[in-house]
């Protein structure tokens, strides 16, 4: 009853060996998998299927377990299954009826409470095209991989009938897989890259979406592969969706789900809850007693055995009276006793120690952690509460509640703190009425007696209770309260000033609506409880929202001051509420409130108005009819129906436009002629309610009229502009482009002053008092003070002579230095601002402090030597061009005590 459709495309599904097939040109051996036969069924159904009719069954594999299993449908209402898979009709059925698609089919098996759960989707007789039909499996590729066909389309236009359905098994990839990765999982192809090139691609979580790239796919040889382990603790199962398109990205095939499991590991040990558990068990209780409950969780799956928890006790603290008074349920984690002996006042408390073990408890292959279970053993009730008083005394005013009367001190013997220590009171006798309880202070073990619902005076002046006190926990066997668990309590009830009351509250009374002002509505008056006071009471107005009423200081007496309007917006549901206070005489005086609900009938005292105010119409006939109704703030029967009618003026009016009446409240209006100019147009319209003295109106509706596409909607700009902002919007924006415009002028405005500023203050500097112009540069060594009259000219720069004009080489002086490359100074930057001089100078200074090559100052200076090359050649008239031994400088003697040591240098003997 299922089959596939003829196609052209053929996509190959290959499963790697992991899933355990093995399947060559369509042909192998499937392990038997428990559950459906498919995943997914896809059922043609008849137009009509009369109930009970037979439409389709679904197989059941059990694999030789021979368990029984019960079948359930998602829809029982339509559909019914019996126990051998046959789905009825459990009604008569049409296509138009059908449930949503896709059905639900459930599997239970009784005796593992198992299920399975396989989809059925419902296809009418008219989608049998979209169906696939076998096609033969072609030969393995060279990977040893199973090859599924993937359905395929049919290129005419006749239906075939289906055979059977085409189920894509789901990919079980385990985690935590060591690779190497990426690792093949299916290969995809389609019978199209016989003929023509395809490039594959899938989609989904796990692919293109997050999380991405731990799925790949060879584009070209279709290879779906993991790229990275998985973790099914995290993702435990993905949906991707293949897809094959031809080089020009065109769909060669339609697309195919494929879900790949993750298949469990055991890679998580059991987790405590709680790695110390707090318990309680009473002393002497009987083997058997529950004590409490350990669980412990296990991520893996919990319907395999990595997350099947077993619990055992691997150690007890103390092991007295045995080392054994407590067992564990092994798959709950349920402790409870299994010796007696238990003795609070030998043995307060037990700690044990809990293991919990998967893999169904085996000690070899699976993995435990423990936790620590604390015991204490509680105190058993041999001891009443007793009274410390026979009689207890208290004093309350009246009308107060949660108000402490008395405290009620008892003694008990047992444990503090513990359920056979804390006192429960109860009241006995004196309090039919429920107007006192005895809570425990469960700081002092006290019992304060409260007063939990009003006393008056007027009735009772004094209580007498009864009150008995017990424990938490029943008395042990054997044991009776005595007398001293009963006390008694003498209440005395204090006379206050209590506020008088309405009756009854709220008052309710009906009233047409535009009642004139002076006019009397009704009489709201209080009592004042207090019998034994001589009081008198004033009333005085609290709320009146609309100001629409007075009342009498002395009576009570109502009236209105204004007119009663039912449409008021203070009015809800025909209903206004307005609060009275009233007060009495006493000391301190009292008061209490009262509340006036006037329900107002109505009258026809409002003309209806047209709805909606503004539409559209197109300029021709065709479609051309806006629905309009009519809004009245009057009630049935004073609003609709209403007759709508246009106005006789303008006349144009009437001969553009017409309207109808389609119902009660709603009328149509529609183009008379068979074009009309865009633009906007008022029409008045004359509607008329139906009250007993109707009311009519004229209403201007008002129509754009405008060009229309072929769906009927506007499409002229005039539109657009009627959708853009309003008048104030518009206004508002100007205006701020109109001030940003402003500051950008005045900005630029600032900017050219500043830049003249800036230049007027440079032209007022007198270029005579400029620093940088009267820094000179002294580098060049002259002669002594007494020295000055020569040619400054013979000190420039070698750089700037003539070559022929250098001295030779050959030709030196003895004193003069000898010829090496000139040192590198240091480089002093240029003169600064003249505002930076004392910069200037400092960094001058520190730059000669740290030339290596300047002589300390206490140190003979030499001047004559003017760099290599210089045209001076020396500070005197003394050069020659002929050695130093062939000149003789005896003569010098005779120029002066400052040529001596010249002559002394020169003229003397070789000594």
């Amino acid at each position: 009853m299922y089959s596939l459709h003829e196609g052209s495309a053929v996509l190959l599904l290959l499963l790697p060996l992991l899933a355990g097939l093995q399947i060559a040109e369509g042909r192998g051996t499937t392990p038997c998998r428990l559950g459906f036969s498919e995943d997914v069924y896809k059922v043609v159904l008849p137009d009509i299927a009369e109930i009970g009719q037979p439409l389709f069954n679904v197989r059941f594999l059990d694999c030789g377990r021979g368990g029984l299993v019960h079948f359930e449908s998602s829809h029982p209402s339509d559909f019914r299954i019996e126990s051998d898979g046959v789905v009825y009709a459990a009604k008569s059925l049409k296509q138009s009826t059908l449930p949503v698609s896709p059905l639900l089919i459930k599997a239970t098996d009784s005796t593992t409470q198992e299920q399975w759960v396989s989809q059925v989707k419902l296809m009418p007789p008219a989608s049998t095209s979209s169906q696939v039909q076998d096609v033969s499996v072609p030969p393995v590729m060279s990977k040893d991989l199973k090859e599924i066909m993937f359905p395929s389309r049919n290129m005419d236009s006749q239906l075939k009938r289906m055979k059977r359905d085409w189920v894509i098994p789901p990919i079980n990839v385990p985690e935590n897989s060591r690779g190497p990765f990426p690792q093949e999982l299916v290969r995809i192809r389609s019978d199209h890259d016989k003929n023509r090139s395809l490039r594959y691609s899938v989609t989904g979580p796990g692919a293109d979406q997050p999380p991405t790239g731990i799925f790949i796919i060879d584009p070209i040889s279709g290879e779906l592969s993991v790229n990275k382990p998985l973790d099914r603790e995290h993702i435990s199962n993905f949906h991707l969706r293949a897809h094959a398109v031809d080089l020009n990205g065109n769909q060669v095939e339609n697309p195919i789900d494929i879900v790949i499991n993750v298949i469990d590991m055991n890679d998580n040990r059991p987790e405590f809850t709680h790695q110390i558990w707090n318990g309680t068990v009473p002393e002497g209780s009987k083997p058997g007693t529950y004590v409490m409950t350990v669980t412990s969780v296990d991520k893996d799956d919990p319907k395999t055995a990595n997350g099947m928890l077993r619990y055992k006790i691997l150690s007890q603290t103390p092991e007295s009276p045995t080392s054994n008074m407590f067992t564990i349920n092994n798959k709950t984690g349920g402790i409870i006793t299994v010796a007696a002996g238990l003795d609070r006042e030998k043995v307060p408390q037990y700690t044990l120690i809990i293991q919990a073990t998967d893999m169904e408890g085996n000690p070899m292959y699976g993995l435990s952690n423990t936790a620590t279970a604390v015991i204490r053993i509680t105190d058993v009730n041999d001891n009443p509460p007793e009274f410390t008083a026979e009689t207890f005394f208290g004093e309350v005013p009246e009308n107060r509640v949660n108000v402490i009367v008395a405290n009620l001190s008892v003694t008990d013997k047992d444990q503090p703190n513990t359920p056979a220590w804390n006192a429960v009171y109860k009241i006995t006798g004196g309090d039919p009425t429920g107007r006192f309880s005895v809570p425990t202070d469960p700081t002092t073990n006290e019992g304060l007696v409260t007063v939990v619902k009003p006393i008056d005076y007027e009735i009772s002046r004094t209580y007498v209770l009864t009150v008995e006190a017990r424990n938490e926990v029943p008395l042990a066997r054997g044991i009776h309260p005595p007398r001293q668990s009963t006390a008694t309590v003498s209440i005395r009830v204090i006379d206050v000033n209590e506020s008088p009351y309405f009756e009854p509250n709220p008052k309710l009374i009906k009233l047409e609506e535009g009642m004139l002002p002076e006019s009397t509505l009704t009489t709201f008056t209080a009592q004042d409880p207090d019998r034994f006071m001589q009081q008198s009471i004033r009333y005085s107005r609290l709320s009146d929202p609309a100001n629409w009423l007075k009342i009498d200081p002395s009576t009570g007496r109502i009236t209105t001051i204004a007119v009663l309007d039912r449409e008021s917006p203070y009015v809800k549901n025909s209903l206004y509420n307005a609060t009275f206070l009233a007060t009495d005489s006493g000391i301190p005086p009292a008061s209490g409130t009262g509340t006036l609900q006037i329900f107002l009938l109505d009258i026809n005292d409002n003309a209806p108005k047209v709805f909606p105010q503004e539409t559209e119409i197109c300029q021709k006939p065709e479609p051309n009819a806006i629905n309009i109704t009519a809004l009245d703030e009057d009630l049935n029967p004073n609003a609709g129906p209403f007759a709508f009618e246009l106005a006789h003026k303008p006349s144009d009016v009437r001969r553009n436009w017409t309207i109808t009446r389609i119902s009660g409240d709603y009328a149509q209006l529609s183009l008379r002629i068979g074009f009309l100019e865009s633009g906007i147009y008022e029409i008045p319209i004359i509607i008329t309610d139906s009250g007993n003295l109707p009311m009519s109106s004229t209403s201007y509706l008002k129509v754009k009229v405008c060009q229309c596409d072929i769906n009927g909607d506007c499409t002229d700009q005039q539109q657009i502009m009627a959708a853009g902002l309003g008048t104030g919007a518009i206004i508002s924006i100007l205006l701020c482009i109109i001030i940003l415009l402003i500051l950008v002028l005045l900005f630029v405005v600032w900017m050219k002053r500043r830049d003249k500023e800036r230049q007027a203050k440079q032209l007022l500097i007198d270029p005579e008092d400029d620093v940088r112009d009267n820094i000179l540069k002294y580098d060049e060594e002259g002669g002594g003070e007494e020295d000055q009259d020569y040619d400054l000219s013979q000190l420039q720069q070698p750089d700037t002579i003539e070559p022929d004009a250098i001295k030779p080489v050959g030709i030196r002086r003895l004193d003069e230095r000898p010829l090496h490359p000139e040192p590198q100074y240091p480089m002093r930057s240029a003169a600064p601002h003249p505002g930076d001089i004392g910069d200037f100078i400092n960094e001058g200074l520190k730059a000669a402090d740290n030339d290596p090559t300047a002589p300390p100052y206490d140190s003979l200076l030499v001047f004559d030597y003017e760099g290599s090359g210089s045209t001076a050649g020396s500070l005197s008239s003394l050069n020659s061009s002929s050695s130093g031994g062939d000149q003789d400088y005896d003569y010098l003697n005779d120029w002066g005590p400052r040529f001596r040591k010249l002559a002394d240098m020169y003229g003397g003997s070789d000594d």
